[in-house]
C-alpha cells in the first residue's frame, strides 16, 4: 500500500518520547492510516490495484472465542499494525494477509479524502468506548479530556442525542479549541475548584448519566465515580501508565449501582461504521486536522503536536 495519510495519535507520541514495552524495535509505527493498493496477492480479487483502503490495526487470529464472537480487538493472540507489524509512517506499508482474512481491510468511499479516512480508526475506537454506554436523548454526558479523542466522544454523544455534554479539562488552549469546534458543549476546569458544584448547576442533583475518561488520569477515574448518577455508566477509555490499582471507590459503585466498562482498540465492524458515518457527513472529522507534514518533517511534527497543543496532525509521506 502506498501511504496517502497517516495521523499521529497519543499512543504514537508516547512511543516516540518514551519507547514502549509492547513494541520491539526496529519497528515503523503509525496505525491511523489510509493508502492506495499498488500490489496485491493473487487471491485478493476484491481488492484491485488503485483501490484506496484503511486497515483496522488490531488483527485477531480468527479462531479464539473473542474473535468468533466479533471482538477481535480482544483476541488472545492479537497482533497490531505499528506494534507487531510495520505501520504507516513510511512511503509504503505491507498489509499482512491476516488483515485481509479477518476483514480488517476496508475500502474507502470515493466522496471522502484520505485524511478523513485515516481518522476513521480513532473514531472507531470512540465508538467502541461508547458501545456499552447506550447514550440516549435524556442523558447528561461528561467527558474528561478536551483533546481530539474527547472531542470525538462529544461528537458521538451529540449524534446519539445527549441532552447535555460537559467536557472537563485543565488545558485552557485545548478547551477553547473544543468549544470553538463544538459550540454547544459546556466546559469545566477542575483546577478552578468546585467541580461537583458546577456539575450540579448544569445537570441538577441527579448527577451524570454517562461519564467517559478520555485521558490518562487516575484522578479522572476517581472523579467519574463521584459525579455519576445512580445507575450511571462509566467508560474508562483512557488507559493509565504504571500502577492503576485502588483508584475506584467500590462502595460507591455498589450503592449507586454504577456500571464501569473498559475499552480497548476497535473491531473491523466499528471501523466500517466510522467510515460510513464520515462519508455520510454525519461526522465531520476534517475540522480537527491542524497541520499536515511530509515524512521528512515527521520529527518536527511530533514536537509540534505536543508544543502547539494540536488536536490532530497528519503525515503525508508521498506528497
Amino acid at each position: 500500500m502506498r501511504i496517502e495519510a497517516c495521523s499521529i495519535c497519543g499512543t504514537d507520541l508516547r512511543a516516540y518520547r518514551y519507547g514502549s514495552v509492547r513494541i520491539n524495535a526496529p519497528r515503523v509505527i503509525g496505525h491511523e492510516v489510509c493508502g492506495k493498493l499498488v500490489s496485491v496477492g493473487r487471491n485478493l480479487e476484491d481488492f484491485p490495484t488503485g483501490q484506496r483502503v484503511t486497515v483496522a490495526p488490531a488483527i485477531g487470529c480468527g479462531s479464539c472465542l473473542p474473535c468468533r464472537r466479533g471482538y477481535s480487538n480482544l483476541c488472545q493472540a492479537l497482533k497490531t499494525i505499528g506494534f507487531q507489524f510495520d505501520g504507516g509512517f513510511a512511503h509504503y506499508m505491507e498489509i499482512p494477509a491476516a488483515a485481509f482474512a479477518q476483514g480488517n481491510v476496508n475500502k474507502v468511499p470515493e466522496q471522502i479524502s484520505c485524511e478523513e479516512a485515516a481518522l476513521a480508526e480513532p473514531t472507531a475506537c470512540t465508538l467502541n468506548g461508547q458501545e456499552f454506554l447506550q447514550i440516549g436523548s435524556e442523558d447528561a454526558v461528561a467527558i474528561f479530556g478536551t483533546g481530539f479523542i474527547g472531542c470525538l466522544h462529544a461528537e458521538l454523544a451529540r449524534i446519539k442525542g445527549a441532552s447535555l455534554i460537559i467536557m472537563i479539562g485543565t488545558n485552557k488552549e485545548k478547551a477553547a479549541q473544543a468549544k470553538r469546534l463544538i459550540p454547544d458543549i459546556q466546559l469545566i476546569d477542575p483546577a478552578e475548584g468546585n467541580m461537583e458544584q458546577k456539575m450540579r448547576q448544569l445537570a441538577g442533583k441527579r448527577g451524570i448519566d454517562a461519564v467517559i475518561t478520555a485521558c490518562s488520569s487516575g484522578q479522572a477515574q476517581i472523579d467519574a465515580v463521584r459525579i455519576a448518577a445512580p445507575r450511571g455508566r462509566i467508560s474508562l477509555f483512557g488507559g493509565l501508565s504504571g500502577e492503576s490499582t485502588g483508584l475506584l471507590d467500590s462502595n460507591t459503585i455498589h450503592y449507586k449501582e454504577l456500571a464501569v466498562y473498559g475499552a480497548h482498540a476497535s473491531t473491523p465492524a466499528q471501523n466500517r461504521q466510522a467510515l460510513q458515518w464520515i462519508s455520510q457527513n454525519k461526522l465531520n472529522v476534517k475540522k480537527y486536522v491542524d497541520a499536515i507534514y511530509t515524512l521528512e518533517d515527521i520529527d518536527r511534527a511530533f514536537r509540534e503536536v505536543q508544543s502547539k497543543n494540536m488536536l490532530k496532525a497528519i503525515i503525508k509521506p508521498n506528497d
